[in-house]
């Protein structure tokens, strides 16, 4: 099986790719209202989600194979396997990255 592209440059580029900016015409760029800058985010952080769900997948197929014998190839296994550590190891450290940063903005004075 496949993993789609390089998963973490993907991972990175779906969550670092969103902005509140929304394209109205080809040349023109309009401000998107919160909701829609909302909807845009959520669908870029559902998507990255999916992206390392996708890469454990494929990982544990890999192995659940190579342990049936089923493939000999091991160092595609093994490629397999550290992509989807690195991407989940990335994701958390993501994660870790925006809740400092929210918990920084919740303690700024207005």
């Amino acid at each position: 099986m496949y993993i789609r592209g390089d998963i973490m440059s993907s991972f990175l580029n779906g969550v670092t790719g969103s902005r509140a900016v929304m394209p109205n015409s080809e040349t023109a760029k309009q401000t998107a209202s919160p909701n829609e800058a909302h909807q845009h985010f959520a669908n870029k952080l559902k998507s990255a989600i999916d992206q390392v769900n996708e890469a454990q997948v494929a990982s544990d197929k890999k192995t659940e194979a190579l342990a049936k014998g089923e493939i000999e190839d091991l160092h595609n296994v093994m490629i397999s396997a550290q992509k989807a550590s690195v991407t989940l190891e990335t994701s958390v450290q993501i994660q870790g990255k925006v809740t400092d940063a929210y918990n920084k903005i919740m303690r700024m004075q207005i």
